[in-house]
């Protein structure tokens, strides 16, 4: 994705604009337009130049990002082009404005309504009253020029915007106040004093001023609001290192991070950041990491270990090799990452998309019917004029344009802080739809590295006899269960004697010499065909395989000396992350490759709703299409034979620790490796949505109760709206949506309290492994469903909130065949648990009743 830098958009009218005209190169399969950061994200073929001049044609400025910037741990340039410049040009528009406003009104309203005294030789001489309020008003104007040139290009272009909406009722209003200043002159020539002061009740010299000062406050609160959206960014750049110190023929040398190579070799000390990501070859120390992780206790390091850009040394000296400089350090990556998220749109954005690509000039169209109505229907050209301004400032398409980029922004630096990347809007979205999690076992579920886990030693044989064996013939062994055995022992500091002869058997063996005496190891089929097996160790030893661990058995001398149980541990906190997953109201489903009998082992410990095991790589992307058929499906993996699901499902999420290919198939990638941020991940995109929805309603709610009521059709109920007031609601209106989206900072996307269960979907077991991975893909197996006649799933679509499931749950549970209704909104399901037959039909009219729409029932 190219992105670019897109300056004069004022609204979301412009940035529909510019991506309209964008879209129509020759060339570009994409494009979104972000109005918070005045970025613009294009994917296709197009040369930068026709982009480029697209923009321009369109009536706005681009210039092409300093890619380099955004990839480089030098990110100064980037730093500068999301820095706050607004805030202070309009501070000082803004009080520039308040100084000549002030005198205005105290001419306009302080003299004409409260008497307050005025030079005497402006005593009855209402005509100089009414100059010295056209100048004031015009120099405001002139201030506040920016809305007029925006606006009227805008307009010239045929893409009205909100500066266009401000710009024409300000204009109105300082053109119809002029004309009443000349008409005041003839009157008072004729010396009809009454005339003279029916003009002078026509000036609305302050409403033009008052309107620009007002959109310019609320302007700066916007801008101002909308600088600390990105502040999570903001902060990430900030982390990256300037300087590194290098060793170069045996000296330290600093230079600048841009000059550090692949290979070049790095020292650390202690309380210095680490300037790139590389391998320890000499030192230990504690890291701390949690500005990439968000994890608080520091991580230990010791020679081999990797560390990262931007993280800590908090004790000891490191010197270290550079593996990944510039845009390859992990700190790139992640500011990448939200980077490109920030310049994406989700899916849900559409909406306030299509409406503000005719709201300008339906705004327009409604200014001037409401103004010639009020003409027709009898009232004086000001006060019809008055009713037409007021539309013109009330509404406002900025809070629309917002609602969901400002929202996305929020939730997305969130997610940054604690260690959880989204690639895009659309994964952030899409996330919190999740119905069924599928979850890889091997390094996602487990550590992903085999230990020992039991040791049983035949009579007479000592934990350590049995183990100084193992270790000594599995020292010879490539296979990765003897890398267990050999770390047990290397921990218990016992050293593996020499062994001779050493051999790999066929069936699982290995066979060798120690002091002169046959030793053998390997499973029980192997072993039995060297020595007999007692009794008591094989019944323990398959107690040891029915809980999903692989015994080892050893001998020598003619006899069994013992069984070593070798596992793929559980991570520490993945069945609490699954607990959690299924209190949200998701299926869990754990795909392996390995046997039945040690996935079920797992998949109890875990606590998973459904084990599929004997999956082959291959087989992994047909399960996920089969889950696909009962919900929206997320899955979390880490490895490269992970790559294909993840792509499939319609979220992937790839553990952080995992491989390239995993993590670059993924919508979403988790930093810290740990389950327990699939449920925090879930939970922020549920309360992002939630809050985007929160947005586009009063942002809706605002236009659809503010236009009316400015127009003056509330008139007969004693509500009217001054064009001064509906500027100030305006101003407001944007700088709600994005305090409200603000909110999103103090969301702790690690607490269960808002957790409610929802009803998941029906579990839909998939064919045995044997078969399944037998067929292709176009062949893939029919998903079983289990005999659900008595349940009903609803897919109902318009549930924004808790009230809206109320609503619909009440309507369901009142039909008589309906014992119980399980609605979730975040979900977009209603499940109906049912106590007699009933037509699909009758299920949707009461839904529908209560103006929700069913889009299908299962």
């Amino acid at each position: 994705m190219e992105q670019y830098n897109v300056t004069g958009m004022s609204c979301a009218a412009c940035s529909a604009r510019v991506e309209k005209a964008v879209k129509k190169v020759p060339g570009v399969t994409s494009c979104s337009v972000s109005l918070l950061t005045n970025s613009m994200g294009v994917e296709g073929t197009a040369s930068p130049a026709a982009i480029l001049s697209a923009v321009q044609e369109a009536g706005y400025g681009a210039s092409p990002k300093n890619a380099s910037a955004s990839k480089t741990s030098d990110a100064s340039t980037d730093l500068d082009a999301l820095a706050d410049h607004e805030t202070p040009k309009l501070k000082r528009r803004l009080i520039a404005s308040l100084g000549f406003l002030l005198v205005l009104m105290y001419f306009s309203m302080g003299h004409m309504m409260w008497g307050w005294p005025l030079p005497h030789w402006f005593d009855g001489n209402h005509v100089a009253m009414g100059l010295v309020q056209l100048l004031l008003a015009g120099i405001v104007m002139v201030i506040n020029q920016k809305f007029f040139i925006n606006g009227f290009k805008g307009l010239i272009h045929g893409a009205p915007n909100m500066d266009t909406l401000v710009a024409l009722g300000s204009m109105a209003s300082f053109v119809w106040s002029t004309y009443a200043l000349f008409a005041m002159t003839r009157a008072q020539v004729d010396g009809s004093d009454e005339l003279v002061m029916h003009y002078m009740m026509e000036f609305y010299f302050e409403s033009a001023a008052m309107i620009l000062t007002l959109i310019t406050v609320g302007k700066m609160l916007e801008a101002r609001s909308k600088g600390k959206t990105t502040d999570a960014l903001k902060s990430l750049m900030k982390l990256a290192p300037k300087t590194a110190t290098l060793v170069r023929d045996g000296a330290e040398v600093t230079v600048a991070i841009a000059d550090v190579q692949k290979g070049d070799v790095f020292v650390v000390r202690p309380g210095e950041n680490i300037p790139v990501d590389g391998v320890v070859l000499e030192g230990t120390s504690a890291v701390n990491e949690s500005a990439l992780t968000g994890e608080s206790i520091p991580v230990d390091k010791a020679v081999g270990d990797k560390v990262s850009a931007a993280t800590t040394n908090q004790s000891g000296f490191l010197r270290c090799e550079a593996t990944r400089v510039g845009e390859d350090t992990t700190l790139a990556q992640i500011i990448k990452m939200v980077s490109d998220a920030a310049a994406t749109k989700a899916p849900i954005a559409k909406i306030a998309d299509t409406v503000s690509g005719f709201f300008v000039p339906a705004v327009i169209s409604i200014a001037v019917v409401t103004t010639i109505v009020w003409l027709l229907l009898g009232h004086e050209l000001g006060y019809a004029l008055a009713r037409g301004i007021s539309v013109l400032v009330i509404s406002c398409p900025c809070a629309l344009g917002l609602a969901t980029p400002v929202a996305i922004m929020v939730g997305n630096g969130l997610g940054a802080k604690n260690g959880i990347l989204f690639k895009t809007a659309a994964s952030l979205e899409a996330a919190g739809r999740t119905q069924i999690v599928a979850l890889d076992k091997t390094g996602t579920i487990t550590e992903g590295a085999p230990r020992v886990t039991d040791l049983l030693p035949a009579e007479g044989v000592t934990e350590t006899e049995l183990l100084t064996l193992a270790a000594a013939l599995e020292s010879r062994s490539e296979h990765p269960l003897a890398k267990a055995v050999l770390a047990d022992a290397e921990a218990k500091a016992i050293t593996p004697p020499e062994v001779t002869d050493f051999a790999a058997l066929p069936g699982n063996g290995l066979a060798a010499k120690l002091d002169g005496m046959d030793i053998y190891a390997g499973n029980a089929a192997f072993i039995q065909t060297k020595l007999t097996l007692p009794a008591a160790l094989a019944q323990q030893a398959e107690k040891l395989a029915a809980e999903g661990k692989t015994p080892l058995f050893f001998g020598g001398a003619g006899r069994l000396l013992g069984v070593i149980a070798v596992a793929d541990t559980i991570k520490e906190d993945s069945p609490e992350a699954i607990r959690q997953l299924q209190n949200m109201g998701i299926r869990v489903v754990m795909l392996t490759g390995d046997n039945q009998r040690t996935a079920d082992a797992i998949g109890r410990q875990a606590g998973v709703d459904e084990v599929i095991a004997g999956v082959l790589p291959d087989g992994k992307e047909a399960v996920i299409r089969q889950l696909q058929a009962s919900g929206k499906v997320a899955m979390v993996g880490d490895g490269i034979n992970d790559a294909p699901a993840l792509t499939r499902a319609d979220t992937g999420i790839a553990i952080g620790a995992g491989t390239d290919v995993a993590i670059d198939a993924a919508d979403v990638v988790l930093m810290n490796s740990k389950l327990s941020d699939v449920p925090a991940a879930i939970r922020l995109s549920r309360a992002t949505l939630r809050n985007i929805h929160e947005n586009l309603f009063w942002a809706f709610i605002y236009n659809i109760i503010g236009i009316p009521l400015a127009a003056g059709l509330f008139i007969p109920f004693g509500l009217t709206l001054n064009p001064m007031f509906g500027a100030a609601a305006m101003s407001l209106s944007s700088f709600c949506v994005v305090s409200n989206a603000l909110r999103l900072n103090l969301f702790d996307l690690h607490s269960t309290r808002h957790d409610h269960k929802t009803a998941s979907p029906a579990a839909a077991p998939v064919q045995s492994a044997a078969e399944n991975n037998k067929k292709s893909d176009a062949e893939a197996p029919e998903v079983k469903t289990e005999d659900n006649t008595m349940k009903k799933t609803l897919k109902v679509e318009g549930m924004m909130c808790g009230h809206c499931e109320a609503r619909v749950k009440k309507a369901l549970e009142a039909l008589p065949e309906v014992d119980e209704a399980v609605v979730s909104h975040e979900a977009g399901t209603a499940i109906v648990t049912l106590n007699a037959d009933v037509t699909d039909d009758v299920l949707k009219n009461a839904v529908e009743a209560q103006d929700y729409k069913v889009t299908g029932i299962q």
